[in-house]
């Protein structure tokens, strides 16, 4: 699920759902449509180049390449028109293939992984202040309302080279996902999203509505972006 939430004029966090394989979430950043178009071009370049690619390499490099991929075309079209300048997303992308769940990242969107009810944070956001707080210098909690907390280090498409996360996990029956945008982190705790997914009388897709919901509830200050998967073999 996608909303505009409360505040912005345009949406601009974009998202790949493709069952059974590839599921993205990209949060655009630049002026006027600039960010909606960086998004959009990195969903559209990772679908079809794991489109036209998927037999050549291992899933974890795949995407990795396809998020360079994605960079090129956002970098070039930046440079092209000077209202584009200095756009650019950020993508968090997962392939999975049975159990075995391949990811790749850039930027401060986020992947989580609900298991046996403990919930953790995959992967590193790309960001001033989780800087800061990797190095002890502030708290998570400060973090939320840090002046400098929407300051990523790391972007697709703001530099001709870029520096991918990517990484391998086992996913097991029972096991929840969630890709996000920080439209949903910024305004909802990890602990109030980790009860909520946990909620096992409501089906997947409401307890997405419900996680973008309590964004909206909480300000929705920013564009929300939500995806949930589970582990259907238990």
């Amino acid at each position: 699920m996608s909303d505009i939430g409360l505040v912005r004029e345009t949406n601009e966090d974009s998202y790949v759902c493709e069952p059974p394989h590839l599921f993205a979430v990209a949060d655009g950043m630049g002026g006027h449509v600039a960010g909606e178009i960086a998004s959009k071009l990195a969903a559209t370049t990772l679908r079809n180049y794991i489109k036209e690619n998927g037999e050549e390499y291992q899933h974890e490099e795949l995407l990795k390449q396809a998020i360079n991929q994605a960079n090129t075309s956002i970098y070039q079209l930046a440079q092209s028109k000077e209202e584009y300048n200095g756009m650019g997303t950020t993508v968090t992308a997962v392939y999975v293939d049975g159990n075995t769940l391949s990811w790749g990242h850039v930027g401060d969107s986020r992947l989580y992984l609900l298991r046996d009810g403990e919930f953790s944070q995959i992967t590193n956001d790309h960001s001033l202040v989780w800087e800061l707080v990797q190095s002890g210098n502030i708290t998570k909690e400060e973090a939320l309302t840090h002046p400098k907390r929407n300051m990523l280090t790391r972007a697709v498409g703001t530099s001709c080279l870029i520096k991918i996360d990517t990484g391998v996990i086992q996913w097991e029956p029972g096991d929840v996902l969630l890709l996000c945008t920080d439209g949903l982190t910024n305004m909802v705790s990890e602990q109030d999203i980790c009860q909520l997914i946990k909620n096992e009388e409501d089906s997947i897709s409401s307890i997405v509505e419900k996680l973008v919901s309590q964004a909206k509830h909480a300000g929705g200050f920013d564009n929300i972006t939500t995806i949930l998967l589970k582990n259907g073999d238990a």
